[in-house]
């Protein structure tokens, strides 16, 4: 069996669809050798955005929503599988990231809860599964979160350059890489996608703002703009973390009760710009100048990359794909990675990131056999 080929699996807040990929870590880049979305399918789409919320019947919910992501996670790694021609028995293991449905690690007693059962997962596809991987960082007293900044340290840190790798998915992180390894933080920003592709579902029914065309067919309402900027995470410091627990349709609403008379793109667009100044805002704390590499689904946001592009006048802006990675798959691939690190019994927190008391190995194996 190669001892190189492993599968990483990423599911995310904004829940459009389930990633899997196939890569070979034989050589120092990872090569990517397949991928796949699985789209996950309308009842469990809502019953998933349901459990996020506190409700009745949680228990009974969760348990099955955990073994039918678990069905659906081994579903995506089959159809990888048979897209890229490659045998089961040729893959080390697979590396699961799961559906988060809470991440509450500032609690007196802080958890994070990831579905999608590993042992469905192993038993549907053959193949070994590692899973679980936030929880033993937020047992040290980390976050948990965000955990790709040790893979973009190995991948894309250049020791004579100043970089930042932004993560734009339904929750915004970045990885700053001031080219030394002793320096490297990460931490989420607040909103990415979550509530831009939440209001054009709502006001539209579409899934998301393509290219962010609605917003950019409205004018931000700069009232409601400084009132969303007030919410208390934007000014904790870093380590911090955060999900759809903080900022949600429920939270929304709330602010917009007295901006009734806002034109819908308004607010798209409004929205739009939160997630654009409380990136940017971030970044400029720790430089006004160096790279930007955006990945995750933002970076197909023509309107957003414009529109941080021109609230960071210093950083040279582009995606991933400049480094060599498509920007759609970076995350799912360092799920692949912390596998493999799991694998070889290496750790893959940074504590400077998570905040956790020390390095250490991530994440459960759940075998096939």
């Amino acid at each position: 069996m190669s001892q190189s080929l492993f599968i990483g699996l990423m599911s995310g807040t904004s829940m459009d669809g389930v990633d899997a990929v196939l890569v070979d870590f034989d050589t120092p880049s990872p090569k990517l050798i397949a991928t796949h979305t699985e789209a996950i399918p309308e009842h469990l789409f809502k019953g998933l955005q349901r459990l996020c919320q506190p409700g009745q019947d949680e228990v009974n919910r969760l348990g099955r929503l955990d073994r039918s992501v678990g069905s659906l996670f081994a579903k995506a790694v089959n159809n990888l599988l048979a897209i890229s021609g490659v045998d089961k028995s040729q893959v080390v293991a697979i590396g699961s990231h799961g559906q988060t449905v809470r991440h509450m690690p500032n609690l007196e007693v802080g958890f994070t809860l990831q579905i999608g059962d590993p042992n469905t997962i192993a038993a549907e596809t053959g193949i070994d599964v590692i899973a679980d991987f936030r929880r033993k960082d937020i047992a040290l007293g980390g976050q948990g979160a965000p955990l790709v900044p040790a893979f973009h340290q190995q991948i894309f840190a250049k020791a004579d350059k100043r970089r930042v790798i932004l993560n734009i998915g339904g929750i915004a992180n970045i990885t700053w890489l001031p080219g030394n390894a002793e320096a490297v933080l990460g931490f989420d920003t607040g909103p990415g996608n979550t509530l831009i592709d939440g209001w054009i579902q709502q006001v539209r029914q579409q899934a998301y703002d393509q290219d962010g065309a609605f917003a950019a067919s409205g004018k931000t309402d700069n009232a409601l703009l400084a009132q969303l900027l007030s919410h208390p995470y934007f000014a904790l410091q870093y380590p911090k973390s955060t999900g759809r627990e903080l900022f949600n349709h429920a939270w929304l609403e709330q602010q917009l009760e007295k901006f009734g008379y806002l034109d819908e793109a308004d607010i798209q667009s409004t929205l739009l710009d939160l997630s654009c100044h409380s990136i940017a805002a971030d970044i400029l704390k720790l430089s006004n100048s160096g790279e930007l590499f955006v990945c995750g689904g933002g970076a197909l946001n023509t309107e957003l990359m414009n529109r941080l592009q021109a609230l960071l006048p210093g950083f040279t802006l582009t995606t991933t794909s400049a480094l060599g990675v498509d920007p759609k798959w970076v995350e799912a691939i360092a799920f692949a990675w912390l596998a493999l690190r799991h694998h070889q019994g290496l750790p893959a927190n940074l504590p400077a990131v998570t905040g956790a008391r020390r390095e250490a190995v991530l994440g459960a194996r759940f075998p096939a056999a």
